[in-house]
């Protein structure tokens, strides 16, 4: 058989390299793609691997480039991508690009640096500058609000304990409670006079006993409401806080991020309260600025901030441009330096799977490789030996073992998808048959008994239809979406179903829940009209030429079944019946395929205790069944006479209940007989009692045969000793000690109990999977009519209240109407009702056909492939 239908035959080959050729050599070998290394160096630690200070430099100019990488898509850079897969580079261009990433990333970084110190000091120059216009509205408020209070005082003299809100209603509304300050009103008298004299001064004025101070900073918004409970209770309400928020966000250097920052300045009397105020300005990360008390300097101030400013913004402006610069001359590269590097470093990677030869001076390996593909593998070490310069050719040996293989199914963009449905099951063991190519054609058809509807199909053509002809666009606009990527993946397993549910529901009659009158009916009404509108429920008699053709509908079922009220009752017996006769046949198959592996691997045992048995099982008991449904279907029709009409038609389930208990039917009253045909109970007996007697043959015969042929061995053991002993004595005169032989029990006697155990389980999941595993293939049927009867109740529910209104409003209703329809037809119909006859079709196949030959006990082949690893890298940088 081809490749398609058995795994790769491969060889296990010693490979032997000259030092310098080596990385040429295995640079071939990863863009062929061809080739399994095994690692000869297992109990070897990765850190003491010859190559390892290469691999280390690998990742170093990888952690570069990934540095690079985040800042160019950080300035929203496009990366240049043009496709092109540059061969991996020679060690000694590995110089060459460490010294391009060093002096790109200490470039990059000496400007990033530069750049976050302006713009700290331009945060700096910025938060000042808030400060001192805010400043200024505090002092021109706070000095009218102590005029205030001061001509009040001077009119009521009595007020001399009444204390002052420190806070205001904005603290109030902040911190939850009026913070109090305990001075008298005399304290705001004073505080008029020291904001009289500040107009002269920097140093803060005595008034009496007291000196006060300020401090003015900055301080992120949402820290407010905590900062002002801090300063009450840590003062007791002896400081005085007035605070405005900045409207515009301001950016934080080291982040780059935006934030929302409020002016604070706070009045406070006295040294201790001084050191206070400042560890809670501290604790907060408030940052506090130095801001003149006379009006004139903070002006002259002003003006020296904003001229600082104005001179920071150019300078940011040419920083920014020459960051520009540099990030776009990489952007152009990085695609294709991230490619080099990943291919040394994987070159590397492999070069440690080596051994070294007791000279330093060869690289010795060992590989599975496809056994057709030797020629094209040695081309290519050729080619590495020529590109290093050496003289010495590579040499590649056939190694003997009996290690089992690795399983490689070669697969293009169509079958890939079919094989990983398959391999998700399992691996196939090595050579044994490929259920793929069977999949190709069963899935789809299976998935479209279930989903059958020329419309929804024809959705599901036309979406797989655009990714298939659109795929080289698609697949170059690589998305991290899980779904899209699915549906991508198996774009032709969708169109395959979308064309055989096309099919099927043109067998089915069914669009949208509609039929289509291509051929007319072969049904006839001969009702007036006043019959067929008074009547709801009237009958049309097929045994009449007048009332129906005698002639089979020719494609599919007749449209007038849509009108039928019994429509449900026929299509129930007709799907009922197709399913049957699908399963039986789909597990005939899987069972026959079972066959080949056993020719092919020279397993004549297996062929004669379990193949023919189960075959036999299969076809005796559940194969008759289904040539029943089709005897009924030819022998049962309304033309003839009582007997063999459509009323004494027997049961074919109660008929395969009586056959396996053996027990009698009673014929129904006026019908002759039970049975379809002469001798059917006779046969039906020995049909049972032959699939019975296949049970013991498989569950016994194949270990009683086994346990048989060890015995045999066992005394031509004893008897070879014997002789070897006597042949011994008479030609040497002396005998020779030899070792007792083997007991019989022992290792081998759990052997074969392990064999009766495992057979005994074999036999006992086929014959109960027999029953089963039938019954399992309703599943078509009754999917097939949960689809039909949601998208008739779709139809009847929705659609037709968009056709009650005759005018135009009822264009512009149904319009509506439709598209609701059409949602909900996508969502659940296609999308739901799909995924789930999808999963129903995989369980069909994994379970009930592949369980019948396919063990799927190997391991994948997986080749040192640069694409394969460039893809898993490109993979994981995007998660």
């Amino acid at each position: 058989m081809g490749s398609l239908f058995r795994s790769e035959e491969m060889a296990l080959c010693q490979l032997f390299l000259q030092s310098e050729a080596a990385y040429a050599c295995v640079s071939e070998l990863g863009e062929l793609g061809l080739v399994q290394f095994r690692d000869l160096n297992p109990d070897v630690n990765a850190f003491q691997r010859k190559f390892v200070s290469e691999v280390r430099r690998c990742d170093e100019m990888e952690r570069k480039l990934r540095y690079l990488e985040k800042e160019i898509k950080k300035d929203g850079i496009p990366m240049l991508d043009t496709g092109e897969n540059p061969e991996a580079p020679q060690p000694r261009e590995m110089i060459d690009l460490e010294a391009t990433f060093e002096k790109l990333e200490n470039e990059l970084r000496e400007v990033n640096h530069n750049a976050e110190a302006l713009k700290r000091n331009f945060l700096e120059l910025t938060e000042l500058k808030h400060i001192l216009r805010k400043t200024q509205v505090f002092f021109d408020e706070t000095e009218q609000q102590m005029g205030t209070a001061v001509a009040s005082q001077m009119a009521d003299p009595n007020r001399e304990d009444e204390q002052v809100t420190l806070l205001g209603e904005e603290g109030l509304r902040a911190g939850g409670q009026a913070l109090k300050l305990g001075y008298s009103a005399r304290l705001l008298n004073w505080g008029s006079k020291i904001l009289k004299k500040s107009e002269s001064k920097f140093e803060p004025e005595k008034v009496g006993n007291y000196y006060f101070r300020f401090v003015a900073g900055v301080i992120l918004r949402e820290r407010i409401p905590a900062f002002e409970r801090m300063l009450w209770r840590a003062c007791r309400g002896n400081v005085f806080l007035r605070q405005a928020e900045i409207e515009t966000p301001l950016e934080d250097p080291s982040t780059g991020d935006q934030v929302h920052k409020s002016v604070f300045i706070i009045f406070f009397q006295g040294d201790q309260l001084k050191s206070r105020v400042r560890k809670i300005c501290e604790g907060f990360r408030a940052t506090l600025y130095p801001c003149p008390e006379a009006p004139s300097q903070r002006r002259e101030m002003a003006m020296g901030v904003m001229t600082r400013i104005e001179d920071l913004n150019t300078v940011l402006g040419q920083t920014q441009d020459h960051r520009h610069r540099v990030l776009v001359a990489a952007a152009k590269n990085i695609k294709n330096w991230f490619i080099k590097v990943v291919k040394i470093k994987a070159i590397y990677h492999t070069l440690n799977l080596f051994n070294l030869d007791v000279t330093q001076k060869c690289l010795i390996a060992e590989c599975w490789v496809p056994l057709l593909d030797i020629e094209t593998i040695q081309l290519a070490l050729r080619r590495g030996t020529e590109r290093s310069g050496s003289s010495v050719p590579p040499i590649l040996n056939r190694m003997d073992t009996f290690e089992d293989p690795p399983t490689y199914n070669r697969t293009n963009k169509f079958t890939g998808a079919f094989q990983n449905l398959v391999d998700a099951y399992g691996i196939a063991s090595y050579r044994e048959i490929n259920p793929t190519p069977y999949t190709i054609i069963s899935f789809p058809f299976l998935f479209a008994v279930m989903f059958g509807d020329l419309g929804h199909g024809c959705l599901m053509f036309l979406f797989a239809g655009f990714l298939v002809l659109r795929e080289k666009p698609l697949a170059a606009k690589k998305t991290d979406n899980e779904v899209w990527n699915i549906f991508f993946a198996g774009r032709y397993i969708i169109l395959l179903m979308g064309l055989f549910s096309m099919y099927t529901g043109f067998i089915y009659n069914d669009i949208f829940s509609k039929s289509l009158n291509l051929f007319g009916s072969h049904w006839h009404t001969n009702y007036n009209e006043s019959t067929v509108l008074s009547n709801k429920d009237l009958q049309i008699n097929p045994s009449l030429s007048s009332d129906y053709d005698q002639v089979p509908y020719p494609v599919g079922l007749d449209p007038v079944w849509q009108l039928a009220l019994n429509k449900i009752v026929f299509l129930n017996a007709y799907k009922m019946k197709i399913s049957i006769i699908i399963g039986v046949l789909h597990m005939l198959s899987g069972v026959s395929l079972s066959l080949y592996n056993y020719r092919y691997f020279k397993d004549r045992l297996s062929i004669y205790c379990d193949f023919i048995p189960q075959v036999i099982f299969l076809v005796f008991l559940f194969f008759y069944m289904v040539l029943l449904m089709f005897i009924k279907w030819v022998s049962y029709g309304p033309q003839n006479d009582f007997a063999n009409s459509p009323a004494c038609a027997p049961s074919i389930l109660i008929t395969f209940i009586n056959m396996v208990l053996f027990k009698d039917a009673v014929a129904l009253a006026n019908c002759d007989t039970v049975y379809m045909f002469a001798g059917q109970g006779a046969l039906q007996k020995f049909l049972v009692i032959v699939a019975l007697l296949c049970v013991p043959i498989m569950l016994l015969a194949k270990p009683i045969y086994i346990m048989r042929q060890q015995k045999e061995k066992h005394v031509q053991l004893v008897n070879g000793h014997a002789t070897t002993e006597n042949g011994d004595a008479e030609g040497a005169g002396r005998v020779v000690q030899q070792p007792p032989p083997p007991p019989a029990g022992g290792h081998d006697e759990n052997e074969i109990g392990e064999l009766f155990i495992h057979q005994g389980i074999h036999t006992i999941e086929y014959v109960l999977g027999s029953v089963s595993h039938t019954a399992s293939y309703l599943r078509l049927w009754a999917l097939s009519l949960a689809h039909a009867q949601l998208s008739e109740v779709l139809w009847s529910m929705v659609m037709t209240k968009g056709l009650i209104l005759n005018s135009w409003i009822g264009g512009v209703w149904l319009w509506f109407v439709f598209g609701f329809w059409a949602i909900l037809t996508v969502g659940i119909l296609v999308l739901m009702e799909g995924l789930s006859a999808f999963l129903h079709t995989l369980r069909l196949h994994w379970v009930e056909f592949q369980s019948k030959f396919y063990k799927g006990l190997g391991y994948a082949f997986a080749p040192f492939s640069f694409e394969v690893i460039l893809n898993t890298a490109s993979t994981a940088v995007e998660e």
